[in-house]
């Protein structure tokens, strides 16, 4: 019953029943509305813009990009050699001694290289470790920069790929066969770069800076030089240091004859690319390199690198493979061929390996 004094007729109220749905419809479809607008603001609408796609992650490097890095690096650090060789002001001066008791010659040329590789690689690359032939000085740093650019031959055999920044470690010698750039044996010098990835070697450049010549390569990938197309097992030319010609002669000749030719020359790099086929006019040609002491990992990594992106293979003197982690030497002899079989080469020098650690 209505109070007393007030009268609600049927009319009244459906009006406001009316105006009470009216107001809930208004607030209703207002909430629906901020509903709505918010779910479109968080979502990209179809077809517009994303995230740049091809851009490396946090903490990852593409190895196409180190490729090319590294080959500016070591045709930069190359200019320097040739500079100070050419202007004969080598500076030269004894840094220490090998283990066998020969004098090891550092000179200007070494670290002017080694300052503008490690800096252009550490700039471009800051959170991947290198590891240098010379001590960086920091007080002495410089300020090279990339423009990012990849040349148009490492654009078109190489695709991009990612790797996790951790798992590199970058290896440069500044100026390999030192020895030999102070005798002006120019032939013998080059400048390397390797990129080894979970300390299996998977980039290599070997840079001659007194013919401008470069050979790259990377693993799975593609390179810019090819393996010759005949090698002889039977009688085989072997490539040796100079300073250990003797040691390798003898056991060489005894396996595979009198007419095994022994060619002694200087430089990693050098050797390497004797067992390849290299427009050079100065490049020796050798069928099998064999070291048989103790080596540097940035003497021996860019090689190895070039050797596995063709099919070859370098490996200690037992036949194990070479880690490019941890310590900076490698401490059982090398033997390297390609399109040949090298575990038939490794059982038919056995004598080399006892050699090895003196």
């Amino acid at each position: 019953m209505a109070p007393m004094g007030i009268r609600l007729s049927p009319l009244g109220m459906a009006v406001f029943c009316l105006l009470g749905l009216g107001v809930l419809y208004h607030l209703y479809s207002g909430f629906l509305a901020g509903r709505f607008a918010f779910f479109m603001l968080s979502e990209p609408a179809a077809g517009g813009p994303e995230s740049p796609r091809g851009s490396a992650p946090a903490g990852a490097v593409d190895l196409r990009e180190l490729l090319a890095v590294s080959v500016l690096a070591a045709t930069r650090g190359g200019e320097e050699v040739k500079r100070v060789r050419e202007g004969n002001v080598l500076n030269a001066k004894a840094k220490g001694k090998t283990r066998e008791g020969a004098e090891e010659q550092l000179t200007s040329g070494d670290l002017l290289s080694n300052r503008r590789m490690f800096y252009l690689l550490k700039g471009a690359f800051p959170a991947v470790q290198i590891n240098s032939e010379e001590r960086v000085d920091t007080a002495d740093q410089e300020t090279v920069s990339w423009d990012r650019s990849i040349p148009e031959d490492i654009k078109q055999k190489i695709q991009p790929k990612e790797v996790p920044a951790e798992s590199v470690t970058v290896w440069i010698d500044p100026l390999d066969a030192t020895q030999e750039y102070t005798e002006d044996l120019r032939q013998y010098v080059t400048t390397m770069v390797c990129v080894a990835v979970n300390g299996k070697p998977v980039i290599g450049v070997i840079h001659k800076p007194f013919s401008a010549y470069t050979a790259w390569a990377m693993v799975d990938g593609g390179s810019n030089v090819k393996a010759r197309s005949s090698y002889n097992e039977k009688t085989p030319r072997i490539i040796v240091s100079r300073s250990h010609a003797g040691k390798v002669e003898q056991v060489a000749r005894q396996t595979f004859g009198n007419k095994t030719v022994i060619i002694p020359a200087g430089g990693a790099g050098y050797k390497v690319l004797a067992l390849l086929d290299v427009a050079e006019k100065n490049q020796e040609e050798a069928d099998v390199y064999i070291h048989v002491t103790y080596i540097k990992k940035w003497d021996i990594c860019a090689g190895n690198a070039v050797l596995r992106a063709l099919g070859g293979h370098m490996t200690t003197l037992t036949g194990e493979e070479i880690s490019y982690t941890g310590s900076d030497g490698n401490e059982g002899g090398l033997i390297a061929s390609i399109n040949m079989n090298h575990k038939a080469l490794i059982e038919k020098l056995p004598d080399l390996e006892k050699t090895s650690h003196k």
